[in-house]
């Protein structure tokens, strides 16, 4: 969808990335908005990677189905093992990542509305095709923040779900009839370009929640637009991560599985895990000259963003033209997005920066 790359555009000289609170150790720091970048000369002049890292310098992912305690797990698991905490993103991650005072409108966040795909998953409007999608990019945009943070502070980071999971729903969808055939297509050939450039998590843990477990949970939420999630749609979900994610990723990644009691005892995780030997996945094959070229792409947003890009017509998230430039104008028009931050807009041509 073109009207992403609009987002990811700041004024010249500016910065744009920030992403809260996170403690950066290295003398040159990434992923906030930052005066000082990692580049080329950085690493011409002596910076590496390597030293910082340690033995718990290390990327785990929490996956599962809807509700099935993820975010949970992967909290306390954080805090027992002194990691760094990512939450599932959610629709407006990239108002977050950007710090916007407020959350933009949908249509600047992947038109799409995660409410009506659960009330209306079958709308003939592309809603469905058009949140798979903009969620795609905004997992592979965290997963890029948690390669940055690694690599730039050493501390390990725990994400709840990733990039590398989002096959499950794509599959999902389709079995359920929510997605056409060519909207799969579409997923396969972008992941086939992007998730290639990344290195896959050290290790994944599966949270096995049974189906009709799960959309007890759901309808015990209290939140009416997951009072009807179908059945049929929670056990593809859950077929798809047996079948099709975990064998798969287990080839690059240690796989850990636990039913949602065993998924409440953290003492018992963290004790398997480190009897884990990390012997297996791209992590070990890399040295400070991959590093470096891997930091190099994980801090440029933009390039990260451009890899769900490719040129094909597909109804539901292509746009034209035109109707681009009336995205880029409509997002230019905001309060503050017209200038730089500090610029005085009154002073009109005079060009006043405000100190």
């Amino acid at each position: 969808m073109a009207l992403r790359i609009v987002r990811l555009f700041g004024p010249a000289g500016s910065a744009v990335f920030k992403t809260g609170a996170l403690s950066h150790t290295a003398g040159i720091h990434t992923c906030t908005v930052r005066n000082l970048r990692y580049g080329w000369w950085a690493y011409a002049l002596g910076e590496r990677t390597s030293p910082r890292l340690k033995e718990s310098s290390k990327i785990f992912c929490i996956d599962g189905n809807l509700a099935s305690g993820k975010g949970a797990l992967a909290q306390k698991l954080a805090d027992r093992l002194g990691m760094l905490y990512m939450p599932e993103p959610d629709v407006h991650y990239l108002d977050k990542m950007t710090d916007e005072k407020q959350l933009l409108d949908s249509a600047f966040n992947g038109n799409c509305s995660l409410e009506k795909f659960y009330k209306d998953p079958k709308a003939n409007d592309g809603n469905s095709y058009r949140l798979q999608s903009w969620m795609y990019l905004m997992r592979l945009l965290q997963y890029s923040n948690a390669i940055e943070h690694l690599l730039t502070t050493g501390q390990g980071v725990i994400l709840e779900r990733s990039p590398f999971s989002d096959v499950v729903f794509v599959e999902a969808m389709h079995n359920q009839g929510y997605i056409r055939k060519q909207c799969v297509d579409h997923y396969n050939e972008i992941k086939n370009i992007s998730l290639c450039e990344f290195w896959a998590p050290h290790l994944v843990i599966y949270v096995d929640t049974p189906a009709e477990e799960v959309q007890k949970k759901l309808k015990a939420s209290g939140k009416p637009y997951l009072q009807n999630v179908s059945l049929p749609y929670l056990k593809s979900i859950e077929t798809a991560y047996k079948q099709t994610f975990l064998p798969k990723i287990s080839e690059e990644a240690e796989v850990l599985a636990y039913d949602s009691t065993q998924s409440q005892d953290i003492e018992r995780i963290a004790e398997d895990i480190e009897y884990l030997k990390f012997e297996k996945g791209p992590w070990l094959e890399q040295d400070d000259v991959t590093y470096h070229h891997m930091r190099i792409l994980v801090e440029d947003k933009q390039r990260v963003a451009n890899m769900t890009c490719i040129p094909r017509y597909i109804p539901e998230v292509t746009i034209g033209a035109h109707e681009f430039d009336k995205g880029y104008y409509s997002f230019k028009s905001l309060p503050g997005k017209k200038y730089a931050e500090g610029y005085n807009e009154d002073a009109g041509d005079k060009g006043i920066w405000l100190k």
